[in-house]
């Protein structure tokens, strides 16, 4: 018999490739993704209250919801949203954090502050968001301004490809940073959505705890 699904997650479309590769590779048949724009990466402002509106206009569908978006530079304000709407998110302030887990995070920020993170979506999408989105293509003397105070380029990987691992390299000399590697998979992710999951069925899977 089918399983209804009964979890809208609500994403970041950054995050879309990632959460869909989870529920096909583990048959996580419970769960619709609804993802909002990644452009939003630039301009968070927007973020909180898109979610609100998705939010609200879905909840009489699903049994729970799920927002797979961290702070992502809201400030507080998506937690707001949500505190009131009663909807849980991903641990941490951005998708570096929950990629990385608390602990590697903290002890890249502290080893140098002036770290640009890219995942493989951004390195997927580089030039787009980055270089086009921030107006580096037409306004060459932008890149100084954004990214002058930056030393060093951290990519973050969640799946092993020669492709994007160049593209992250290319990405580092474009913005002329150190260039270092460190191979997460999907971090808190995968973790986070495992225990949504448990929440609605009561089923325990050994899994989220080791």
């Amino acid at each position: 018999m089918a399983v209804r699904p009964s979890v809208l997650v609500i994403a970041c479309g950054a995050l879309a490739r990632e959460i869909m590769a989870l529920i096909r590779n583990n048959e996580w048949s419970e769960f619709v993704v609804q993802c909002l724009p990644a452009e939003f990466h630039n301009t968070p402002d927007k973020i909180p209250a898109a979610v609100r509106s998705k939010i609200r206009e879905q909840r009489d569908r699903f049994e729970k919801i799920f927002v797979a978006y961290a702070d992502c530079g809201t400030g507080g304000q998506l937690d707001t949203v949500l505190e009131n709407e009663g909807v849980e998110r991903l641990p941490g302030a951005h998708c570096y954090e929950f990629f990385a887990g608390h602990r590697q995070f903290q002890e890249l920020a502290t080893a140098e502050p002036g770290t640009f993170y890219l995942t493989d979506f951004l390195a997927r999408h580089f030039e787009r968001l980055i270089i086009n989105g921030l107006g580096i293509d037409r306004h060459p003397e932008l890149q100084a301004m954004y990214f002058g105070n930056y030393k060093k380029l951290v990519y973050l990987s969640q799946i092993e490809d020669a492709d994007l691992m160049e593209r992250a390299q290319r990405a580092a000399r474009r913005l002329e940073l150190i260039f270092e590697h460190r191979a997460t998979g999907y971090g808190l992710l995968e973790g986070s959505l495992r225990s949504v999951r448990v929440s609605i069925d009561g089923e325990v899977d050994h899994r989220i705890l080791a």
